[in-house]
């Protein structure tokens, strides 16, 4: 071999161990003694968490619908059956993000060690997915719900292409063990503009904006959340009073919710839990997590 030949093999050699040396080390794999984990980078790592905060399924109102099609899908998932990735999308402050954790729990409930296991990823963090997803494959005796909150896209991010990959597409596509679930004010997770702009300047607007909007089709299971009335508000908040055990009668219950939600100038689940959790601080009441 002629010295130019050599001095480029010597060449590649440095630049495959450079390469090495900066990606990430694999992940360790966890002992899966927590129901729920936070997916970290840099460096990869799940780190347990030991007490998820979450209300129980039965306080969620106003949603039944997607609270038992959501339930329904977890349980089949838990048992190993045929279930779909599901996408929550709809109103600020109307409980997608409770309902996962919700759902999460209602399925665990009794079961040691836990029949599933809530890791969330960090938007930001999507672009690693891939790397999460050979790790909880590796794990084949367990069942995960990978959750990943208010997800979204704005212009020019490509973030969402990762994702795509993992869901439904690439050779190895989804882990037969993992699914995927995440919440989202946008019914295709782009913003309404950046979709109109593009069918306002393609030459064709169905194909511009296929890219774009095909990610939501990755999700087999979509469930709408809309805004609540003031009498769905109100059912919020008796629920959670009673639960709670709050001494207050239905009159000053309802005055005092409805001037609370009047100065925050919307009515949803989150208005409504704000307002118990200031209600049950006056009445000397301790929120049970």
């Amino acid at each position: 071999m002629s010295e130019p030949a050599f001095a480029n093999a010597d060449a590649l050699t440095r630049i495959a161990e450079a390469l090495e040396r900066i990606s990430p080390p694999p992940a360790a794999m966890p002992d899966w003694s927590a129901e729920a984990y936070v997916w970290h980078v840099a460096p990869d790592r799940l780190e347990p968490v030991r007490r998820v905060a979450r209300v129980d399924l039965a306080l969620l109102r106003g949603i039944d619908r997607a609270r038992d099609t959501l339930l329904e899908n977890t349980r089949r998932f838990a048992q190993g059956l045929p279930a779909n990735n599901a996408l929550l999308w709809g109103a600020r402050g109307m409980g997608k993000s409770s309902l996962v954790k919700a759902a999460h729990a209602a399925v665990n409930a009794g079961a040691t060690p836990p029949r599933l296991i809530l890791v969330e990823i960090q938007r930001e963090d999507i672009p690693s997915i891939g790397r999460l997803m050979q790790l909880l494959r590796r794990a084949e005796d367990r069942r995960f719900i990978l959750f990943c909150d208010d997800l979204s896209f704005d212009h020019d991010d490509a973030h969402y292409k990762s994702l795509k990959a993992v869901l439904d597409g690439g050779v190895e596509g989804r882990p037969e063990n993992v699914i995927f679930y995440a919440t989202s004010n946008r019914r295709h997770l782009m913003p309404r503009d950046m979709i109109e702009n593009e069918r306002a300047s393609a030459i064709n607007p169905s194909e511009a904006t296929e890219e774009k909007v095909s990610l939501s089709d990755r999700f087999g299971l979509w469930l709408g959340f809309h805004p609540c009335s003031q009498d769905e508000f109100l059912e919020m908040v008796r629920g959670y009073r009673d639960a709670l055990g709050i001494e207050i009668d239905d009159d000053a219950l309802r005055a005092e919710a409805i001037e609370w939600r009047q100065t925050r100038g919307a009515v949803s689940g989150r208005v409504a839990w704000q307002f118990i959790t200031d209600l049950a601080g006056r009445k000397g009441v301790r929120l049970r997590g």
